[in-house]
């Protein structure tokens, strides 16, 4: 008990022996202690210490980092070392000045920045591992060495600037950082297989055949043809955009297109011209036949034949058959004529229809099928109605062939779902069974309403055009009526003063057109009698006016100003 009263001390002074990373603080007051190491890092905050990664040195402050020992908990550690009541202090103390006892503080840093520090160092000291890879050097196929990868050990790096920036007893010698190699996927004796393989593949040509065409593949193409190993691969191949261009031109030669099934018509009677398959290049047997040809030594060994596979068509000849078009369902005539550029419009859009096919249920759009008439496609200026009034535009005389179409489906007793009258009466067209169109918003459309296809066909003479539609006969029954074309206003005039003319004298260049209006009544009935539609079309058509030339007005002569008479002086 005397004993330990002896070294018991003052519970306000740190006891003999204790020291705070390594400074001997013993005997020292808690608030001198904290003084004394809290100095020591103020003068060591802007020296750096040297550390080295890859051959490279990167000095770094404490201050950067916002390295700072906590002094104020490292002390009030070492003050619990010889701290308790009376006696008990004293044995206490008198352990730690026998054996001693060192605190380490714990450390404050600004994560941050720290992080930046560490991804700059591992960007400068980083290499990625480069694999083993073969390479052409001339007309030589050589191997590049691999090369092991280092990478910067992050977590145990960062621990290591900590505690050097935090230490207080620094040295002059640099810091090694801690470094990790990254081994390759890919070495040398990896490749040697290959690159056997690929001096093999370009010492003499290939010999391709397909029947009796044969190519011959020369060194140098073969060559680059040949995918040589890269990227963790190890195997030889034929690959590439080289490989790939190459392939895509042989197989434009090796193939040869299918044929669809097609119609053939004969008046009222239709045949299926059949199908023919056709061929086309495999592609990837093709690229492995010729790698294995290349690898084989000797002339008469590296040949290979060309593998193909059959391209099948869209429409087999069964398919076509079981579309059920073996007759004519209906067909209509117009005749046709004008200036040669309508001429050529009504040529060019019956060959845009023509060949049409119309599956059971599916509406055929007039616009739908041909398309914009443009330009671009050939149409041409020709008269056309435009608001009601006759002038040049392009397309002229597309409505021939609506026209045509309509009336084909009007006898056929097909369902009719949109159709729009001219502007104007046009005496050569069926009376109220004429069809406009103008894309994209005014169309022609009907719905194949029969259980089997329908196929479209048109043929153009020099001046009539004949559209038919085949299929299954359905005998279906049509019957029609037409109301009488009645004038519903009277004829305008316009009037235009002629100088040419004689003070009243008229001249009537156009007698114009009322505007007129007519019906078509159809009803059709299937093969047993059963009505299946009825259905009314109204038209109405806009007046033409009357065009009256009308020679100047005549002055009267008491319209003329009188001369007034001016008073004589007397004399």
């Amino acid at each position: 008990m005397l004993l330990g009263l002896a070294f018991a001390g003052s519970a306000t002074t740190l006891a003999k022996g204790v020291s705070i990373d390594g400074v001997d603080v013993g005997g020292m007051t808690t608030k001198d202690a904290q003084a004394l190491l809290e100095k020591r890092t103020a003068l060591l905050a802007d020296r750096p210490v040297a550390f080295l990664a890859g051959g490279k040195r990167f000095p770094i402050r404490p201050k950067e980092l916002g390295v700072e020992p906590d002094w104020a908990q490292a002390v009030e550690v070492a003050r619990r070392q010889g701290d308790g009541f009376g006696p008990l202090r004293g044995f206490k103390r008198l352990d730690v000045q026998v054996f001693g006892a060192d605190v380490t503080p714990p450390t404050g840093v600004l994560s941050g920045a720290l992080q930046y520090k560490l991804r700059l160092i591992a960007a400068e000291v980083g290499r990625q591992p480069q694999d083993a890879r073969l390479v052409r050097r001339g007309g030589r196929i050589v191997v590049v060495p691999a090369r092991a990868g280092l990478v910067l050990d992050r977590s145990a790096a960062a621990k290591t600037i900590v505690h050097q920036l935090a230490q207080l007893d620094r040295t002059d010698e640099s810091i090694e950082l801690p470094l990790r190699r990254q081994a390759p996927r890919v070495v040398a004796a990896d490749l040697a297989r290959a690159a056997r393989q690929a001096r093999v593949a370009t010492s003499a040509p290939v010999r391709l055949t397909l029947g009796k065409t044969h190519w011959l593949l020369p060194r140098h193409r073969i060559a680059t043809l040949l995918q040589l190993p890269a990227d963790g691969r190890t195997k030889l191949a034929i690959a590439g955009p080289g490989a790939q261009s190459w392939l895509v031109k042989l197989g434009r030669r090796v193939a040869k297109s299918p044929r669809d099934a097609t119609f053939a018509v004969d008046g009222s009677h239709v045949t299926v011209v059949p199908s023919r398959p056709g061929t086309q290049l495999d592609v990837n047997a093709a690229t492995k036949a010729i790698l294995a040809a290349a690898l084989r030594t000797g002339a008469a060994r590296r040949v290979t034949a060309l593998p193909v596979e059959v391209a099948q068509p869209k429409r087999t000849t069964q398919a076509a058959r079981a579309m059920g078009i073996d007759g004519i369902v209906s067909s209509y005539t117009t005749e046709y004529g004008g200036i040669p550029n309508r001429i050529h419009n009504v040529q060019l859009v019956a060959h845009l229809i023509d060949g049409t096919l119309i599956a059971p249920g599916d509406t055929f759009s007039f616009n739908g099928t041909t398309g914009e008439r443009s330009a671009a496609k050939g149409f041409l200026e020709a008269p056309v109605i435009v608001n009601g009034e006759l002038t040049n535009g392009l397309g002229g005389g597309v409505c021939q062939v609506s026209t045509t179409v309509f009336n084909a489906a009007f006898e056929g007793g097909l369902k009719i779902t949109e159709r729009v009258n001219h502007a104007l009466y046009i005496s050569h067209y069926p009376q109220g069974r004429d069809a406009t169109v103008n894309y994209p918003d005014v169309d022609l459309k009907f719905v194949n309403d029969t259980p089997h296809w329908l196929l479209l066909r048109t043929f153009v003479g020099s001046y009539s055009l004949t559209v038919n539609l085949y299929g299954t006969p359905v005998h279906r029954r049509v019957e029609s009526s037409t109301s009488p074309l009645v004038t519903t206003g009277p004829i305008p005039v316009q009037k235009t003063v002629d100088p040419s003319l004689k003070p009243g004298e008229r001249v009537v260049d156009d007698p114009g057109v009322p505007p007129m209006s007519t019906s078509v009544t159809r009803d059709v009935f299937a093969a047993d009698g059963a009505q299946l539609d009825h259905d009314v079309w109204y038209s109405s058509y806009r007046a033409e006016p009357k065009l009256v030339r009308i020679g100047p007005a005549v002055i009267k002569d008491d319209a003329k100003p009188k001369k007034t008479r001016q008073p004589q002086p007397t004399p």
